[in-house]
């Protein structure tokens, strides 16, 4: 380091440290972004999504962080996504606008909390798929003596929602009809869809599961009920999505980061690779024990990367296998390394899953080369309430 521990932590504290230190003095492991690459991301995604005519309203489960939630708006966000009621929260005291969420709100406690958002963020989207939390939505709006904006949340992903087509028509019927609810319209995540390996059999899995969401947006309003907004899509489905005719608004999240587990989808110029965004999010981690020639241990283990995927983390420069050695250590197979490996080495692995991996840290590094731009609090992580 060429500060020390007190004036870093210092610098820290002050909030002024744009680049008065670089990426080498940061404490590891530390989860850091590449802002050049982040940025073109973002930029990547804001343009092809107002070319194809969608709006784009990214989620915010990936990054959990207000600063990230802002740039996405700088650049033409709508609004913001959130899984949770406890995420919105974050978000909105720090005075976004347009959020989504997009967990359907059972139990009283978070249809409480709900109603607590709306006052204070009307133009907040909640989904439902259900009847009888639509009556109890209902209910509470009415006893507030406020409007709740509510979407139906369409079962096209194997996990929760309604079943397309007249059984979401019922439900629509009941919103629209509920004297403190206004039907919003469809929110239609297919999540398997967005890993489907190949862009062929994406393409074809995701057109599928959207075109149910479609037909069932038709359907409500032929039913005679205005249903003028149609959200889904994902990092895997960004270049399928918004070709449907029908889905007027796209949520990605992980594009912006980018991780080990997107980049194997296979793209549509590359069978094997999914290279349509940089890897822009990483972890360091320090050499702090050698004890052979044949391996190596650095600093970071199951506390500093996600472990929810059948592989590991990589180098970003070079190969040298990671194991898993225990909550804090990682192995690093020199017998196998392109590199040489030596005590004190600071060296930077891409993630396996980037949102339960921002989830782990308190911080976020911003690096502009190799200089350290800006630091942001995760500020709602653990909020999965």
């Amino acid at each position: 380091m060429s500060i020390t521990w007190v004036e870093f932590e210092k610098l820290i504290s002050s909030g002024n440290l744009k680049w008065k230190i670089s990426k080498d003095d940061l404490p590891t492991p530390a989860l850091i972004l590449d802002l050049d690459i982040f940025d073109a991301n973002l930029a990547k995604m804001a343009c092809h999504l107002m070319a194809a005519g969608k709006a784009f309203r990214p989620h915010a489960k990936t990054h959990k962080t207000v600063e990230i939630a802002q740039a996405c708006m700088d650049v033409g966000a709508i609004g913001t996504c959130t899984a949770k009621i406890s995420e919105a929260e974050v978000f909105s005291r720090a005075g976004l606008k347009g959020l989504l969420v997009t967990t359907p709100l059972v139990g009283a406690w978070r249809i409480e909390r709900a109603v607590l958002l709306a006052k204070s963020q009307p133009d907040t989207i909640f989904c439902a798929d259900n009847a009888s939390n639509v009556e109890l939505l209902n209910q509470a709006a009415s006893a507030a003596g406020i409007k709740l904006n509510i979407a139906i949340d369409l079962l096209v992903g194997g996990r929760t929602g309604s079943t397309p087509g007249e059984k979401s028509v019922k439900l629509a019927q009941q919103i629209h009809t509920a004297s403190n609810l206004h039907f919003f319209g469809i929110q239609a995540f297919a999540g398997p869809c967005a890993h489907t390996l190949g862009f062929l059999e994406r393409k074809k899995a995701s057109e599928q599961s959207m075109g149910q969401a479609v037909e069932t947006r038709w359907q409500i309003e032929k039913a005679g009920i205005p249903c003028p907004w149609l959200s889904g899509g994902s990092t895997g489905t960004y270049n399928i999505d918004s070709a449907i005719d029908g889905i007027t608004e796209i949520q990605p999240g992980s594009f912006m980061f980018m991780d080990i587990d997107y980049s194997i989808i296979g793209g549509q110029a590359d069978p094997q690779q999914f290279t349509d965004f940089g890897f822009a999010l990483s972890v360091i981690a320090t050499v702090f024990s050698k004890p052979s020639a044949k391996w190596a241990i650095v600093d970071a283990g199951f506390k500093a990367f996600s472990t929810d995927r059948p592989f590991p983390p990589q180098l970003r420069c070079g190969k040298v296998p990671f194991r898993w050695a225990g909550d804090e250590h990682g192995n690093l197979d020199l017998t196998q390394a392109t590199q040489s490996i030596e005590l004190g080495d600071r060296l930077e692995f891409l993630v396996p899953h980037c949102d339960p991996t921002v989830n782990l840290y308190d911080r976020i590094y911003g690096i502009r080369g190799s200089m350290v731009e800006s630091v942001w609090n995760i500020a709602a992580r653990g909020m999965i309430q």
